[in-house]
């Protein structure tokens, strides 16, 4: 079978590989799939399959590209930016201040960057597993507003690819209305590296999405959340976020400073209340 389907994709040509894309994708997956299966049914991989496999899988990667337009890979690259400013950000240990301690651990920390601003760094243990909170902030994120009275709605505009998205989020008028209605348009992407997850995310432009009548569009990023499998126990998750907004108009830096401050330990109470409720709803339906 591995050698039919070289030829198969050796008797695609050159100009119709660019201009089929079920094709491109077919002809990738075949190979890889041949190699994965040539490898187990031998005792052990010679270097020249280890060689073609490395080959395949650049060849397949490369293809990938293909299958997006220059729009879509100038949001990809925007997700990835967002990832990387902010990851360094939260590599930098030095320069932040303590904003607000909790009495179960939880705490806001914040720090002024040349570039950036002001950006702020929450971090908290929840008593769940990783994957159950990657899925409630990944997979199910457009259900956030039905949890966080914070979060009026967040809607995905585009998915492109596995990892990055477009989204619109509306926030919540907060009490006394004392912030004005804001919404963002983001970009957003998601990746996992063994036992680690990062989410990150930075204010996009989408000309399906424009700004809206009486509501001011906020910026936000380089933003994003690591998650981990808490040290010693993996029944539980670290969890901390980088903040960094422009809610934009005419609010006092010293408001702004305590509403986002504010957000973010109300974020992680709002988080752990709903992840209970959902577990506590699950065992009732297992007793039912």
């Amino acid at each position: 079978m591995l050698p039919a389907t070289f030829k198969l994709c050796a008797g695609i040509s050159y100009r119709h590989l660019h201009s089929t894309m079920g094709l491109k994708r077919q002809a990738a997956a075949a190979i890889v799939q041949e190699l994965n299966k040539f490898a187990v049914t031998r005792p052990g991989p010679s270097k020249w399959i280890n060689n073609v496999r490395r080959r395949s899988s650049l060849l397949s990667s490369r293809l990938e590209e293909n299958l997006f337009n220059e729009m879509e890979m100038s949001y990809i690259k925007q997700g990835d930016e967002a990832l990387q400013k902010s990851l360094k950000i939260l590599g930098e240990q030095e320069g932040w201040k303590t904003e607000t301690v909790m009495a179960n651990g939880d705490k806001v920390l914040s720090k002024v960057l040349p570039d950036v601003g002001k950006v702020f760094r929450l971090e908290v243990v929840v008593d769940k597993p990783l994957d159950c909170v990657y899925s409630e902030l990944v997979e199910r994120m457009e259900q956030m507003g039905d949890w966080n009275p914070n979060v009026k709605e967040v809607k995905i505009l585009q998915k492109i690819g596995n990892d990055t998205v477009i989204t619109h989020e509306t926030a919540a008028p907060t009490p006394g209305n004392i912030v004005g209605p804001r919404d963002f348009v983001s970009v957003r992407c998601s990746k996992r590296r063994g036992s680690t997850c990062v989410l990150a995310g930075m204010s996009t432009t989408y000309a399906a999405m424009p700004e809206q009548k009486g509501v001011i569009r906020a910026e936000n990023g380089p933003t994003c959340m690591v998650l981990r499998p808490l040290l010693g126990d993996p029944s539980q998750t670290k969890l901390t976020w980088l903040l960094s907004i422009d809610l934009k108009g005419w609010l006092p830096k010293s408001l702004i400073n305590q509403v986002l401050s504010q957000t973010q330990v109300d974020f992680a109470k709002h988080l752990r209340n709903h992840l209970s409720s959902n577990s506590a709803s699950m065992q009732q339906a297992v007793r039912c």
